[in-house]
């Protein structure tokens, strides 16, 4: 990042929405349609180099509705996925207080997809919230039967059963949001995140994606990450559906998820115990036992195998980058005495 100087650091604001080639920022006097320099654009290295909803940046104003960031402010905390097939990391948003992992009650319901959002969520050292939603779809049988296998499953996480179309579960939602505090809705396409924003609200919360630089309008979708602010002053930021959920180097989100399986694993016979096939396994005696939950087992090896994989082929590229690195060094000291010849 770069410097602070002193008349950058007398302008601070907090990016509110990103967009395909801009930023949308705010202080407390004004709002900014926003550009990085191109000496940032340079210097990034990764995706997660550049500016993210929830970013504390510095600035220099050009007019009354333009800006240009110079930097960006320490993060306190950050939401990180992978991209869908690059190994390259996708931030979501920064400085969060609390996520809502929300899911819908009929076809959405999935406990292993609880699960990847949680580790993500760990991972960022973020306080989760469960969101069951659109519970007037289904019975108050199944209802309960959900509720039950959450519980199960997690401990210690509360659950926030909601509906927007028998107006179920707002109160206790807008009951969890504190003012200066930042909560983030995270779920796939359909589960309803936009819904319950605009019920938080009062009113149908528009968004927008196409951005012209001079203008600074766009057209209405669902597609960006936005900031939006609420009466009693908290702040929630809606994100697009994921279709996928990648694991990062998620390492300490997966101990965190899984820690009663980091305990069992102290006791295995073998250090390195992969839980698979080892003689001596406390995890595979705890699930034979019937003292672990077996689809839980079954999603923490699929999930530590795509942390391990990416992590592999992360270190992979630095090797090979490293290489060619100093290949090019040596063929341009070549070509240098060859010069001289």
């Amino acid at each position: 990042m770069d410097t602070i100087n002193n008349k950058a650091s007398k302008n601070i604001a907090r990016v509110t929405a990103e967009y395909k080639e801009a930023y949308r920022i705010r202080n407390t006097n004004n709002e900014y349609l926003a550009k990085i320099t191109g000496k940032q654009i340079f210097n990034a290295t990764e995706r997660q180099d550049y500016p993210a909803v929830g970013d504390w940046v510095y600035f220099t104003i050009l007019d009354k509705e333009r800006a240009i960031i110079n930097g960006i402010l320490p993060r306190k905390t950050i939401l990180k996925k992978k991209y869908s097939n690059k190994y390259e990391n996708q931030v979501i948003a920064s400085n969060l207080d609390t996520a809502f992992i929300i899911e819908s009650a009929d076809r959405d319901y999935n406990l292993n997809r609880f699960e990847r959002y949680l580790i993500l969520v760990r991972e960022g050292n973020i306080e989760p919230v469960f969101v069951l939603n659109k519970i007037d779809l289904i019975s108050e049988t199944e209802r309960d039967l959900k509720i039950t296998q959450i519980k199960n499953r997690f401990r210690d996480i509360c659950i926030i059963i909601t509906s927007t179309i028998i107006d179920n579960g707002l109160k206790e939602l807008e009951g969890q949001i504190m003012a200066d505090k930042t909560y983030c809705f995270l779920g796939s396409s359909g589960v309803g995140k936009s819904s319950l924003i605009n019920g938080l609200l009062g009113k149908e919360a528009l968004k927008t994606n196409v951005i012209s630089w001079s203008t600074g309008k766009g057209k209405h979708t669902t597609t960006n990450r936005q900031m939006y602010f609420l009466k009693n002053g908290g702040i929630v930021v809606d994100n697009p559906g994921m279709r996928e959920i990648g694991m990062t180097d998620s390492n300490i989100g997966i101990l965190n998820v899984y820690d009663d399986i980091s305990i069992l694993s102290q006791m295995c016979k073998f250090r390195r115990c992969t839980h698979i096939h080892e003689p001596g396994c406390a995890v595979l005696s705890a699930i034979k036992s019937g003292d672990l939950d077996k689809d839980k087992y079954a999603n923490f090896i699929k999930l530590k195998k795509e942390v391990d994989y990416y992590a592999m082929t992360k270190s992979e590229r630095k090797s090979k980058d490293k290489k060619f690195g100093k290949f090019i060094k040596k063929t341009l000291k070549q070509l240098e005495k060859a010069k001289y010849k």
